[in-house]
């Protein structure tokens, strides 16, 4: 005999503004933010933790979210793409993406600007090899990588704004 599983109240923070929602406790956070916040920035691409697409900062640690069971979001602080942007002033992060021609499809894009503002807030000034390790958990199909490097190298040398982000 099976025993159902109740949905349980999940409360926490995304983008610095209070959620609660309904879930089951192991449905992925990926599918909570896309699904019933209607915060579809963030996308799935394959589903396993592989390519980094659906990247979030769960209380400022970069996460797959594909991977994270709902029960772990409870009392979280979250942040995804759409809570990178100040308003219309997109980050230092986003708008050498825009200026390098970092972003082609658009499905690795949010995983990698949140990778790279991770790094910039562990690194303000990483060298090459930091670079390559802050993205590597991200995989990209479209530009070769090297408009995306050039994108996180460009949001480096951006004086006086806030690289990680923070408001």
């Amino acid at each position: 005999m099976s025993e159902t599983v109740a949905k349980i109240n999940i409360a926490c923070i995304v983008n610095g503004a209070r959620q609660r929602v309904q879930a089951y406790p192991m449905a992925r956070l990926l599918d909570i933010l896309r699904e019933e916040m209607h915060l579809t920035g963030t996308k799935e691409g394959c589903g396993e933790g592989e390519c980094g697409a659906c990247a979030v900062l769960l209380n400022g640690a970069i996460v797959n979210s594909c991977l994270v069971p709902a029960i772990e979001a409870d009392g979280s602080e979250i942040r995804t793409i759409e809570g990178v942007a100040s308003g219309d002033q997109l980050s230092a992060v986003q708008s050498a993406f825009l200026e390098c021609g970092g972003a082609q499809c658009g499905i690795c894009t949010p995983g990698m600007v949140i990778a790279a503002m991770a790094l910039l807030a562990r690194h303000p000034h990483p060298g090459d090899a930091e670079i390559r390790e802050g993205l590597a958990g991200n995989l990209c199909r479209c530009t070769g990588y090297q408009k995306i490097f050039a994108s996180v190298v460009r949001a480096c040398k951006t004086s006086g704004e806030k690289l990680a982000g923070t408001r």
